[in-house]
Order: structure tokens, then C-alpha cells, then sequence
């Protein structure tokens, strides 16, 4: 799932994460974390499309020369 990162790194993460902010503060990271990951891929994707559009556009302009 997360590549070469097994469990014992994310436990590990995840205590070094509770350790330094505190258990009341981890489900407020976590959703910002969230949240950016989410507008990360949102974004991500809306360039991909246009790059895509704008590639299929001069496919189609070059083929009707």
C-alpha cells in the first residue's frame, strides 16, 4: 500500500506524530492533511485534462491539414 513502508515505520511515525502534538491535535492534522492531499489530486488531475484536451485539439487541427 504505501510502497517499501511496512508497519513497524508507520507505528512508528504514528507515535513520533502523538508524541510531539498531542492526541487531541492528530485528528485536526489529519484532516488538513486531507484536505491537501485531496485538493493535491484535484488539481493534479484538472492539468492533466487540460494538457490532454489541448493535446487532442492539435491532434485533430494537424489531421484536418
Amino acid at each position: 500500500m504505501f510502497g517499501s513502508i511496512g508497519i513497524q515505520e508507520i507505528l512508528l511515525i504514528l507515535l513520533i506524530a502523538l508524541l510531539l502534538f498531542g492526541a487531541k491535535r492528530l485528528p485536526e492534522i489529519g484532516r488538513g492533511l486531507g484536505k491537501g492531499i485531496r485538493e493535491f489530486k484535484r488539481t493534479s488531475k484538472e492539468i492533466s485534462d487540460q494538457i490532454n484536451e489541448e493535446a487532442e485539439d492539435k491532434e485533430k487541427a494537424k489531421n484536418e491539414s
